[in-house]
């Protein structure tokens, strides 16, 4: 259906999508101060545009918090895009640079790389909290 829209024909094989994939999920764990920023940034965003919807303060409060828990969904998983078009460059880079078939090796790497620094970086902060 998407090509009778489109004047162009692409293709994308399975393996460049899981790359990409894996490569922004990597990228997701790994920049975790960066995704927290993103996501408070983006949540701040639709609560202010949701608030200049309403003209009176009272049917504003009304359903305050569902509207706010609302914004908080929306924006997790509008966080994700960001890192989605950055897995993707990596990914094409890593073809580009060393071959198709080390772009997913790579990511599988990185994402395991990216989640022990996480937790490294978590247990840090952990115990920098407990003295």
């Amino acid at each position: 259906m998407l090509r009778e829209f489109l004047p162009f024909t692409f293709s994308l094989e399975a393996s460049t999508i899981a790359g990409a994939c894996l490569w922004a999920f990597a990228l997701y764990i790994g920049v975790a101060p960066l995704r927290e920023t993103i996501l408070n940034g983006l949540e701040q965003w639709m609560n202010w545009a949701e608030r200049s919807l309403y003209f009176s303060e009272e049917e504003y409060e009304k359903d305050k918090e569902i509207r706010e828990s609302k914004s908080a969904f929306s924006a997790s998983l509008l966080s994700i895009v960001p890192f989605l078009i950055f897995g993707a460059g990596c990914n094409f880079g890593v073809e580009w640079g060393l071959g198709h078939s080390w772009a997913i090796s790579l990511g599988v790497m990185a994402c395991a790389g990216c989640g022990v620094y996480e937790l490294g970086r978590l247990d840090g902060a952990q115990s920098n909290e407990e003295e």
